[in-house]
């Protein structure tokens, strides 16, 4: 099944992730920095990426929304795409939380911060596997010929 949400032909959910993805793994990045060398400035470069990852993540779920509701229910990949849905949404959700606590001081965020982006980055490690399988192995959003059952790339083929 082709994505019902295109910008000239091409799928906006893919298109719109690279965004929020970047950010909020770069977020890391900056918080380890920050935390070996105690320099300010990189917790609040964290403390933007994370805001601007999460509200990239928002904006990219609209598409991801449109395209799993025309996922024909009963299918492998309406299943794996409300597990990968949900799973964002619960990388949102500690990104989000994450966000919060940086806000009474977002030059030296508690410990605690660091550790919801990390759990949000393991969690979304899994989602984004799972929307590689969607796209790549059961061609969902690609192909209007999709196997929309196909194994698991996990899986040896039969």
């Amino acid at each position: 099944m082709e994505s019902r949400a295109k910008i000239l032909g091409h799928p906006v959910h893919p298109m719109l992730v690279v965004f929020p993805l970047g950010l909020l793994l770069t977020s890391l990045v900056f918080d380890a920095i920050h935390a070996k060398t105690k320099k300010r400035e990189a917790a609040t470069v964290a403390n933007a990426m994370v805001g601007a990852g999460v509200v990239g993540g928002l904006v990219a779920a609209i598409p991801g929304i449109i395209d799993w509701l025309s996922i024909p229910a009963g299918t492998r990949a309406k299943q794996i795409g409300a597990v990968h849905g949900l799973g964002n949404v619960l990388v949102l959700a500690l990104f989000g939380w994450s966000w919060l606590q940086r806000r009474s001081d977002p030059q030296d965020p508690p410990a605690s911060a660091r550790g919801l982006s990390v759990a949000g980055a393991a969690v979304g490690g899994f989602t984004a596997w799972l929307g590689g399988e969607l796209v790549y192995r059961l061609h969902v959003g690609v192909d209007d010929e999709a196997n929309l059952d196909a194994t698991n790339s996990l899986l040896p083929e039969a």
